[in-house]
């Protein structure tokens, strides 16, 4: 065969692996309206047309193959064709971090929207040296992310907090797993205990915690402490290896791996 042949088919495999987040509602033949920054994504660096197809998801109607039905500068239609994937269940697990500079901050949110956390909240503690973050940055961060890991959903970015804020109103129900650079059970022995709870894990500063602070922490019921390992690690590195060690001991990894 021509070699175009081959090329024309590995564009179209392409370009059916190209997804995008949009707040619509979805449905069979419904036309769907992309933002200016969507549209001009797919005009002008993806050299897309009317006729070829994307895929959409909300976070509430699973996935769905969706054919350009008309663009422009700023803009672009699309049709509905069929749901290509149900919504599914995702893990019920939030992450609490302290806000850390630009790019670093960005990589953790990236992360963690990977590693299918469902709430972010950015929480100041004691010893936080950065207090504010750009929330419609870290938004778009999270939305990118989960359009490019395959999620059916982007993570719910809350408000910045104070700890304390945040503990005045926390769901008891919910386990707290407090990573404390002072150590604690390993984390076999600290998620074991609580397998079928809701949970969220909290990472914080670079300094750590205030003694004060993690003493506090330690003394409530719903909180349970776990090490993370003799390193001293990087906020945005303790919150990947953390959100992996929940994930592999009792979240979708463990549940993928009992059902092979």
């Amino acid at each position: 065969m021509h070699s175009w042949f081959f090329e024309t088919m590995a564009q179209n495999q392409q370009r059916a692996k190209i997804r995008l987040h949009v707040t619509d509602d979805l449905a069979v033949d419904r036309i769907i309206g992309l933002n200016a920054g969507q549209a001009h994504y797919l005009r002008s660096v993806l050299r897309l047309a009317p006729g070829d197809e994307v895929a959409l998801f909300n976070g509430r109607h699973g996935e769905w193959r969706a054919r350009i039905d008309a663009i422009g500068k700023g803009w672009a239609s699309l049709q509905l064709i069929v749901q290509s994937l149900p919504q599914l269940p995702e893990p019920d697990i939030w992450l609490l971090f302290a806000p850390i500079k630009r790019g670093r901050v960005d990589y953790l949110v990236q992360k963690a929207t990977e590693l299918g956390v469902g709430v972010l909240l950015p929480t100041t503690t004691r010893r936080t040296a950065v207090e504010r973050i750009n929330l419609v940055r870290l938004g778009a961060t999270a939305a990118e992310a989960a359009e490019q890991c395959r999620r059916l959903s982007v993570p719910e970015l809350r408000p910045v907090q104070s700890l304390e804020q945040r503990l005045r109103s926390w769901p008891t129900e919910r386990r707290l797993l407090f990573c404390d650079e002072v150590g604690g059970p390993t984390p076999l022995e600290a998620l074991a205990r609580h397998e079928t709870d809701p949970w969220a894990i909290l990472i914080g500063p670079e300094g750590g915690f205030d003694p004060a602070e993690s003493r506090a922490m330690r003394e409530l019921p719903f909180v349970v402490p776990m090490s993370l390992g003799p390193r001293t690690l990087r906020t945005e590195t303790a919150a990947v290896a953390a959100l992996s060690l929940w994930q592999a001991l009792i979240g979708d990894g463990r549940t993928r791996s009992r059902s092979t």
